[in-house]
Formats: C-alpha cells, sequence, structure tokens
C-alpha cells in the first residue's frame, strides 16, 4: 500500500492508504505503485486516478508538486476538486466557454496565456467527471 496525502493551501483534500495512482505530469502520465523510486515531479493541470480497493475515483488537478519516498506520496496542488463534487452540465458549459474564449484570444499573447489556464482547468475538470462515467 502506499499513503497518499494531497494537500492544497486551505485543506487537506486526502489522506489514505491506496493500491494505485496516475498522475499528470508536465511530461505525461505516470503511473505509481507501492516501493516506487523516490521522486519529485511537477504536476500539469489535469486528472489523477486513485485505485483503492479496485475501485477507481478521480480528481481534477490544478498543478502542483509530488514527492514520493518510502511509500509515502505528498502531494502540493493549487487546487483540487473530486470527480463526485464537480456537476457534468455545469463542467460541460464551463468548457465550451473557456474553448470560445481560448479561440478568439488569438493573436493577444497574454489574453492567450490566461484563457489556455482557464482552458486547461475546464478541460480537466471535464476529464475527471467524465472518467468516473460508466461506458
Amino acid at each position: 500500500m502506499l499513503n497518499l496525502r494531497i494537500m492544497a493551501p486551505n485543506r487537506i483534500v486526502w489522506n489514505s492508504d491506496i493500491q494505485e495512482i496516475v498522475l499528470s505530469t508536465n511530461s505525461g502520465q505516470i503511473g505509481i505503485l507501492p516501493n516506487h523510486a523516490s521522486i519529485l515531479t511537477a504536476l500539469d493541470i489535469g486528472i489523477v486516478k486513485i485505485r483503492i480497493n479496485d475501485q477507481w475515483s478521480t480528481m481534477a488537478l490544478m498543478g502542483g508538486f509530488a514527492m514520493i519516498d518510502n511509500n509515502n506520496l505528498t502531494i502540493l496542488v493549487n487546487d483540487a476538486e473530486k470527480a463526485s463534487e464537480i456537476d457534468f452540465e455545469e463542467a460541460q458549459e464551463i468548457f465550451q466557454e473557456a474553448k470560445t474564449k481560448l479561440n478568439g484570444a488569438m493573436g493577444n499573447k497574454k489574453k492567450e496565456i490566461e484563457n489556455l489556464l482557464i482552458f486547461k482547468r475546464a478541460k480537466a475538470r471535464l476529464e475527471a467527471v467524465d472518467a468516473m462515467t460508466p461506458k
């Protein structure tokens, strides 16, 4: 088992033992199982998949850092939202608005960067909910 602790500036989001986790890093997704080598990595805005008792949970993470050492995984994030707390229809609406704003900002570098962050956050929230929807 891995001990996972996810902390945002204002709260502890998660603190329990897990079997496996898949993280979105700045260089792609990585999976972590018990006895993983020690690492420190930056996290991208994206989803995290957590397996406990052969059940998967997802969460949208808004960037941060992850450190694993001796089966202890500590994740420090700017913000996090569990898929179970996200309204799918609202997430879809916000995603579409963010996509429209991003497309409208082309040519204005500052607005493009700002809207890209808004888009990535909206996409992560939508992906977290979508990952939990039975196919």
